[in-house]
């Protein structure tokens, strides 16, 4: 399993504003070119485990600041269903 951890928090540290866009119309996220933009800025090199509870609290915290609450609380969906 851990493998599968790894290779997902890969993802998020290089993900790319147009994935985002990709991913969030699959799974129906509202997001906006600029905010894609920023979030994947903000992840960009980062090394996150979004299946660590604080430190996923934390990088929701910072995409509701730059793509408001309502994607923050869908992309904390999104972020739940690959950590089950």
């Amino acid at each position: 399993m851990k493998i599968f951890e790894n290779i997902i928090n890969h993802k998020l540290s290089n993900i790319t504003a147009d994935e985002l866009l990709k991913y969030g119309e699959q799974f129906n996220i509202n997001i906006t070119k600029p905010q894609a933009l920023k979030i994947a800025d903000y992840l960009r090199g980062k090394q996150i485990n979004i299946f660590n509870d604080r430190e996923r609290t934390k990088v929701i915290k910072e995409i509701a600041k730059i793509a408001g609450p309502e994607t923050a609380r869908e992309v904390n969906r999104l972020f739940l269903q690959f950590t089950k």
